[in-house]
């Protein structure tokens, strides 16, 4: 799980500030800003021409509130050795209370998406508290009875969710402007992305992410220390549900509409994927595992209609196949990684830069 960083020659740090810095060469920070800054002028566009299509758009905008999700699994999991088959719930639990406050309480969406986080870390910490003391199959068996309850509780609490018939969520608007497109909202998610990947990134370098690494590393040895194991493991339970419910209130917003279906443990798997394919215990792999699994059915989708287009692809037999294939293939991701790449897309990554010395890309 943990990685090194590569540097070139003759690169000293001499202080603890600078061992633990987010971008270890000065070149990584400016490629990291390059980044960021093709990313707010990907969704511009001048008369017809456009950087990026609708279509994918819409895909990176999905991107930027899942892995968002998928960071704080990966904080919970990755970085503190725990286990979490209810994430999903907590998606949900974030994006019904941004609609909720914003409806009931006339909360404006600004301030709705980071209340509903810090609600939905309060949920999040009390349904960790078993994770004080339980661990491995128990606490896998306890945070999927998180994921009943609260499905349970979204069908049944009209006054909150809308039971069956959902509940309808307010565009987003920021000083009168409402931001309900694509190319408007896009700008919502990159900003919440950012902001949170960068908060993770130094997290981990605190004396509080240094701890949750102790505890998923060596428990005994973290107690011995001094590290309380309870606090610890409640607070990543509670961290990793704050980015849940930012998430889901994100996904809330855009779609301007939540309904129970939609956060089952489907959802939850799909998370799990996510960090196991980005790589367990990595910012970056968080991102890469989700681009990854957003991707993916829609390259199957491709595929499929090229199969199917053809002659002799266009039978019974393999057209209604394909359709069942689309739903295994996230199986089938899953299973081969964990085989051949355990570590994940991020470790791979890794690999590629020590090899072909990328010293500009060290992260």
């Amino acid at each position: 799980m943990a990685g090194y960083n590569m540097m070139r020659c003759g690169e000293f740090r001499t202080t603890y500030e600078k061992d633990t810095t987010i971008f270890p060469t000065p070149m990584s920070k400016k490629f990291a800003i390059l980044g960021v800054l093709l990313c707010f002028i990907a969704p511009l566009q001048f008369g017809e021409f456009s950087f990026v299509s609708d279509a994918l758009l819409t895909l990176m905008i999905q991107i930027g509130y899942l892995s968002i999700g998928a960071l704080g699994l990966n904080i919970l999991v990755g970085f503190t050795g725990q286990i979490s088959l209810g994430h999903a719930a907590f998606f949900g639990f974030g994006a019904f209370a941004s609609a909720w406050m914003n409806n009931d309480f006339s909360i404006p969406v600004f301030f709705s998406i980071p209340l509903a986080g810090v609600l939905t870390m309060a949920v999040g910490m009390i349904f960790g508290m078993p994770a004080a003391r339980i661990k491995g199959l128990y606490l896998a068996i306890a945070t999927l009875a998180s994921q009943f309850i609260l499905e349970d509780f979204f069908a049944r609490a009209d006054w909150f969710t809308g039971g069956a018939a959902g509940a309808l969520a307010n565009p987003f608007e920021i000083f009168g402007f409402a931001l309900s497109g694509d190319r408007s909202y896009y700008y919502v998610v990159l900003v919440y992305m950012i902001a949170m990947y960068i908060l993770a990134a130094n997290l981990m370098r605190s004396r509080d992410g240094r701890a949750f690494i102790a505890v998923r590393d060596h428990y005994l040895s973290a107690e011995v220390m001094g590290i309380n194991l309870t606090w610890y493991r409640v607070l990543s339970f509670g961290i990793s549900s704050f980015y849940a419910g930012i998430a889901g209130a994100l996904f809330a917003h855009y779609l301007q509409y939540v309904s129970v279906e939609s956060f089952n443990l489907l959802l939850s798997i799909q998370f799990i994927g996510m960090i196991i394919i980005g790589g367990l215990g990595s910012v970056m792999g968080s991102l890469m595992g989700t681009v990854f699994m957003v991707l993916l059915p829609e390259i199957m989708q491709e595929a499929a209609s090229i199969i199917t287009s053809t002659s002799w692809g266009n039978i019974p037999a393999i057209t209604e196949g394909i359709n069942f294939m689309k739903e295994m293939v996230i199986g089938a991701a899953i299973v081969l990684f964990l085989i051949f790449e355990p570590d994940g897309l991020a470790h791979r990554w890794r690999m590629i830069k020590a090899y072909w010395k990328l010293y500009p890309f060290s992260y």
